[in-house]
């Protein structure tokens, strides 16, 4: 006989639950935890549900409303469809939603599922039916002018997680106050509607049910022609490159990427081409996490004489690059040396090229605020316009959306987090073009004697030395980020940095580091305006701090949307021929003692970045 917990609420909770899920193994997770008393479990699963943000979804797979399942999925997409039926009535109908799904475990069931709900609701969908790296979603839902578009991924994060991320009908991620609206018809549309929504084959044969898969494949690869400039150099190359997918959805894609470009064909990594949930030779699918995730890679290039490796994250939404040096050993670039260099190319190509432009000031590039700044710089130099938006491809791709309404050019856009967007085909990052812009950036350099190493430094000799140290802690207790965030903007010293409004008192220094301004995006705050009022939008929701130092530092503290980790981002710009180890060694004597003074780790328990 099952024990009862003796509280109404987890009681209500399971009851709901089992009468809601038609999983068996969902179901029985919940019923097996009942029995065994697991009463902190049962809470942790029942009485919290996922939020739904900017970011969607992403979540830990199993049962509980706190966790990705096939009711969770089903709910969501209840409360999705209401909100784009309010959004666009009828219209939901005809113009429809495209939904694609990477390799992981459930994601394809959990898409068709998906479908199911905007099915049942008389919707057309455009279900792809084989896995596709994310941007094929919202190259999608430009192509067919669908309402939105829904992505089954949890990109870069362990095994066991699953994630729901949202396009709207411009083409990028859903940004305020979609996501809250989203949320609240969630909310009101948790019970499930229809008993045949649990059948993944419910739509076959069915006349709202499209296949893009062939289409976009032709289109995309089509378009992403344009974005070539040198087919010759490269055809005729001895440049080689090794790819890796990390397990994930790339490789057929970035087969076809290469050949668009007409780039030798690249090696592949044996025991990472193809799709595996497992991503059994990595801890974490991740190449932001440098040569850990790429000691295979390298060891397949070292083997087979390739001097570049191209790899993309599981989704193929994220594009990480290394090189060969002279003695052997393998520089990664960091996502901001890697925007450094994409945003000279993309330049160097568009001017080449396009030499009579006269308005350069039509012309755009853009990053997110905890990137470096060293587009701010190319810009600068040679009179296009650059600008900065808060964190994530949602607000950048948005941003695009709206420059070209004003028929504006923006040719890219970057986040240090080895996030590219070359051209508008696709307002997202897009590891897939990325690459190949790349290797065909490669290629010219080695025509001209030089590497992607000797090129970087080439640019920081000529628009100034931008050095950037980012990292992050992992907490997985919020009241102790809560806190910590909270210490911060009430901080105990004599000499502070006072929000007049608020009362919030900030640290004026960190060791003989004097902090000259702050910025709040969690508050709205913003010292250095004359009105203390920040010009970027806030977000209440998550935390965020920038500290803008004498020196010329500025370092930004922030969660983040979706692993379990307080990020900081860091750079320091020196003036043309200033010598690169000052500012080095300059930037991590201040970062060392923020770490220390900010986050205080051993005191807080938060576990530092691990190679």
């Amino acid at each position: 006989m099952v024990k009862m917990s003796g509280d109404p609420k987890l009681e209500e909770a399971i009851s709901q639950w089992l009468e809601w899920d038609k999983n068996e193994k969902t179901r029985n997770e919940i019923i097996q935890l009942q029995k065994e008393n697991e009463y902190d479990n049962l809470k942790k699963y029942l009485l919290k549900r996922m939020e739904f943000g900017t970011a969607g979804l992403r979540a830990e797979m199993g049962a509980g409303n706190s966790r990705m399942n096939d009711l969770t999925v089903i709910q969501t997409t209840q409360g999705f469809c209401k909100y784009l039926l309010q959004q666009f009535g009828d219209g939901l109908k005809s113009k429809g939603v495209i939904i694609g799904y990477d390799s992981r475990h459930n994601s394809s069931r959990f898409a068709r599922l998906a479908a199911n709900v905007f099915g049942l609701q008389g919707v057309k969908v455009y279900l792809y039916s084989k896995i596709v790296p994310t941007p094929f979603v919202p190259y999608g839902v430009l192509r067919y002018k669908t309402c939105a578009g829904i992505m089954v991924t949890a990109s870069h994060n362990p095994k066991q997680d699953n994630g729901y991320k949202v396009y709207w009908e411009n083409g990028s991620q859903i940004i305020p106050p979609h996501d809250s609206g989203i949320a609240e018809c969630i909310s009101a549309s948790l019970a499930p509607t229809c008993a045949d929504v649990w059948n993944e084959d419910l739509l076959q044969g069915k006349p709202g049910l499209v296949d893009p898969y062939d289409e976009v494949m032709l289109n995309y690869f089509k378009d992403l022609k344009s974005y070539c400039k040198n087919r010759s150099i490269n055809s005729s190359t001895s440049l080689r490159f090794t790819y890796t997918p990390v397990h994930g959805v790339g490789l057929a894609f970035a087969r076809k990427s290469f050949e668009t470009f007409s780039l030798p064909t690249f090696e592949n990594v044996p025991e990472q081409m193809n799709p595996d949930p497992e991503f059994s030779t990595v801890k974490y699918p991740n190449p932001e996490e440098g040569k850990g995730v790429l000691l295979l890679a390298m060891r397949t290039a070292d083997e087979t004489g390739c001097k570049v490796i191209l790899a993309n994250d599981p989704d193929a939404d994220r594009l990480a690059i290394a090189e060969k040096q002279d003695d052997g050993s393998w520089k990664v670039f960091s996502g901001n040396e890697l925007g450094s260099l994409i945003g000279w190319w993309v330049w160097y190509s568009y001017i080449t090229n396009n030499p009579d432009t006269v308005d350069r000031s039509n012309i755009y590039m853009l990053s997110s605020t905890v990137s470096s700044m060293i587009l701010q710089a190319i810009a600068e130099k040679e009179g296009f316009k650059f600008e900065d938006t808060l964190t994530g491809f949602k607000w950048m791709g948005n941003r695009t959306d709206q420059l070209l309404k004003e028929g504006k050019t923006v040719l890219f856009a970057f986040e240090e987090a080895i996030g590219y967007m070359i051209g508008t085909n696709v307002l997202d990052k897009d590891g897939i073009s990325a690459m190949s812009v790349v290797a065909e950036c490669a290629c010219f350099l080695e025509t001209k004697g030089t590497t992607l190493t000797q090129q970087l430094q080439n640019i920081y000799n000529t628009y100034g030395d931008h050095v950037s140290s980012n990292s992050y802690y992992i907490c997985h207790d919020p009241s102790k980020i809560e806190a910590m965030f909270q210490r911060l903007r009430n901080y105990d010293d004599n000499d502070v940095i006072t929000d007049p409004v608020a009362g919030s008192k900030y640290p004026s220094k960190v060791g003989k580091f004097q902090i000259t301004g702050i910025r709040d995006l969690t508050t709205g705050f913003d010292s250095r305006q004359n009105n203390n009022k920040a010009t970027l939008p806030t977000t209440p929701s998550s935390h965020m701090i920038t500290f803008y130092f004498a020196n010329g530092v500025v370092l930004t503290i922030r969660t983040s949307g979706t692993e379990p980790k307080i990020k900081y981002y860091s750079e320091i710009c020196g003036s043309i021929g200033r010598q690169r180890e000052e500012l080095v060694q300059e930037l991590n004597e201040l970062v060392e003692l923020m770490c220390q003074e900010f986050y205080q780790p051993d005191k807080n328990g938060f576990l530092a970045r691990t190679s």
